[in-house]
């Protein structure tokens, strides 16, 4: 097998650093909330023109509910490929549109700030300089590389999930560029399940001091539902249980009629997925003049640590150590788009983005020196994998 240095490529990228840190700016500014179809389609076409730029065979994937998302294929040679690799990325945030001018983007002290820099944006310019670092050595890539940039990951990858699990099923392997994990920059072999339940009480409206006994409190049934509820947790299954959102009533001197309240449901391994949906689904009042609804279930499954993922995190563990950098691996409560494809037990190695801290935060950062490190390590993951099976 033809070895690409990694020292070469280490050095390269680190002269590019100041034209990533550039790119990173220009992305971040340009703002992509998740619910905002043409911000993110803005958002998109800039990405569209680097990859144009690059020589990509780029594939638009219209969505009428979310902005549209991006497929750009990389052949690093003539001949028939012999595979491919999936890299991840999506192009929206959790801000809303406007972010910007509370929180610009700005560099104090080695850190970038700006909202999206951590999650996810900074992770789209490291896969970008990884493949032009590549195409730039004429690296013995074998395989295909396809970068699939979408549009609606954090709000549950609805529109996505299809193009994700059609494009890793033919895939020999999927690397996720999401944030990697503290200070050291661990790399994610783990993730839990995620899953939302909605509880809807009815109960009966009633003047709370002139006849209370004609009412039957929405609230008050609600509030011993979620007590029922948080019982399913289950800390040694890796099992969690939220009750994040509650609303109901109208007024102080009325009975409340209705009650609704979101639970957030986390497990580490997807066997539990059923037990659980089916307490949830079998719950039943107590008070027998209220009714309840209830509804959702689980979005995203875990990502279990397989012996697959395993071997893909030693790869970059090793290919990792003449860079300086003594990877570790973690298993992490939120879930990304690498847990579908790893649900479909196509081996799956997240949290190859940039190192930083504060995502969804008024703090969200990157390490800036950390950027054409990253790079280099995915480059050099990409090719040891383009050249050699699993």
């Amino acid at each position: 097998m033809r070895h690409i240095p990694l020292e070469n490529l280490a050095l390269n990228l680190k002269k590019h650093q100041t034209e990533m840190l550039k790119m990173l700016r220009r992305l971040v500014e340009a703002e992509s909330p998740s619910t905002d179809k043409t911000a993110v389609d803005r958002f998109s076409k800039m990405v569209k023109g680097t990859l144009q730029e690059m020589g990509a065979q780029i594939r638009v994937s219209p969505s009428r509910q979310t902005g549209d998302h991006l497929r750009a294929e990389f052949r690093f040679h003539s001949g028939k490929p012999a595979g491919q690799i999936l890299l991840l990325a999506h192009m929206d945030t959790v801000w809303e549109l406007g972010t910007i001018a509370r929180m610009p983007f700005r560099i104090k002290k080695g850190r970038a700030y700006g909202p999206g820099i951590y999650d996810m944006k900074s992770g789209i310019v490291i896969a970008l300089f990884a493949l032009q670092a590549l195409q730039r050595m004429h690296a013995p890539v074998r395989k295909k590389v396809i970068l699939l940039l979408t549009a609606d990951e954090e709000i549950g990858s609805f529109s996505s999930r299809p193009l994700i699990e059609k494009e890793a099923l033919q895939s020999d392997c999927v690397l996720v560029v999401e944030p990697a994990y503290g200070p050291g920059g661990a790399l994610k072999t783990a993730r839990k399940g995620v899953g939302t339940f909605e509880i809807r009480v009815k109960g009966r409206a009633a003047h709370a001091g002139v006849d209370p006994e004609k009412g039957a409190s929405a609230i008050v049934e609600l509030s011993r539902q979620i007590l029922r509820v948080q019982k399913f947790a289950n800390l040694r299954k890796g099992i969690t249980i939220n009750a994040g959102l509650i609303q109901g009533g109208t007024r102080t001197n009325v009975i409340a009629e209705d009650a609704v309240a979101q639970i957030d449901v986390r497990i580490a391994r997807l066997r539990d997925q059923p037990a659980l949906e089916r307490k949830f689904l079998s719950l039943r009042p107590y008070d027998r003049r209220t009714r309840l609804e209830i509804s959702g279930g689980f979005n995203r499954p875990p990502l279990e640590r397989t012996s697959a993922t395993v071997e893909l995190f030693q790869r970059a563990q090793r290919l990792a150590q003449p860079l300086g950098l003594r990877l570790r691996e973690v298993m992490v409560g939120g879930g990304s788009d690498g847990n579908f494809t790893a649900a479909l037990g196509i081996p799956t190695l997240d949290g190859l983005g940039a190192v930083g801290d504060g995502a969804h935060a008024l703090n969200e950062h990157i390490v800036i020196s950390e950027l054409p490190r990253r790079a280099a390590l995915l480059a050099r993951l990409i090719a040891d994998l383009g050249v050699s099976e699993l």
